[in-house]
């Protein structure tokens, strides 16, 4: 009898330091409902965070260098020119695509750059290609890129890529004659007729971005290749044209700051859910 006793004592605390089932939380809990959970039952809750982003803009500054060339035809031997100087403005807007996608947007801005070509010696031929007399030219330009952009956000980083358009004007130009050039006084920082002053291309990159609420340091690698040619192509000859395409490779880093709200509840549902809130008042 008595070891009978024992066996449903122990059965019976088993039972009591049986541990409780762990499960996700699944909803809000009310005042009530809070107080009566106990110690035990608060560490088998598994609260799982949700990142909801909604569709908000920012404003930005961004600054970077950049390495470029020309895609001549005929093509010619020539070497990069890095310039230091690539600075913009730029505006983001983010979109839910189809309503419940948000992973895209759209970025416009404006750009004052420096871009050009310098040309290589060629050993073969003894001789350095060069155009009006010079070896070596460097352009202002400014340019307005629209970009198609998609973004995954994770709380403090996300991933970047874009792609898109651009339509710029060369400001001005500076000639350098090199070693074996010779170049005009009254074009060494003036366009001639000939010169096309007129850009526009395509432009692309990728990068990520640190965030930290309400803004964020974005880093990216970009692309542009110009499809106006830096001169008409008839300018040397009637019969034979020669094409100059613009390409640059960017490197930059930027500054942006929401405008709107990225996380959290827009003042626009903050509102809604005031008004909700009055108008059931009223109904009962």
């Amino acid at each position: 009898m008595i070891t009978g006793l024992l066996v449903c004592l122990a059965s019976a605390q088993a039972q009591t330091l049986r541990p409780i089932p762990k499960k996700p939380w699944s909803g809000e809990v009310s005042l009530l409902d809070v107080n009566a959970i106990t110690d035990e039952q608060l560490d088998t809750i598994d609260i799982k965070k949700k990142l909801v982003i909604n569709d908000y803009s920012m404003i930005g500054i961004q600054y970077g260098v950049g390495l470029s060339q020309v895609m001549w035809n005929p093509t010619q031997k020539q070497d990069m020119v890095f310039s230091p100087i690539n600075v913009g403005i730029t505006f983001t807007t983010y979109q839910k695509m189809f309503g419940y996608m948000p992973f895209f947007g759209f970025q416009a801005g404006i750009f004052y750059a420096k871009e050009g070509y310098q040309f290589e010696y060629n050993k073969d031929k003894n001789y350095t290609y060069k155009i009006e007399g010079a070896e070596k030219a460097v352009l202002d330009v400014v340019e307005v890129p629209l970009l198609f952009q998609f973004h995954y956000d994770m709380w403090n980083f996300k991933f970047l890529a874009q792609v898109g358009c651009y339509g710029g004007y060369r400001l001005g130009i500076e000639r350098f004659p090199g070693k074996t050039g010779n170049v005009r006084d009254e074009i060494r920082y003036s366009f001639t007729d000939t010169d096309r002053r007129m850009d526009y291309g395509i432009k692309g990159g990728v990068g990520f971005a640190l965030v930290f609420e309400p803004l964020e340091i974005h880093f990216q690698a970009s692309y542009k290749h110009s499809l106006a040619s830096l001169y008409e192509p008839d300018h040397y000859s009637d019969y034979y044209y020669r094409y100059a395409y613009p390409q640059n490779i960017i490197v930059s880093v930027g500054t942006h700051f929401h405008i709107t709200k990225r996380t959290g509840k827009t003042k626009a549902e903050i509102k809604k859910m005031a008004k909700d809130m009055v108008y059931k008042k009223d109904n009962l």
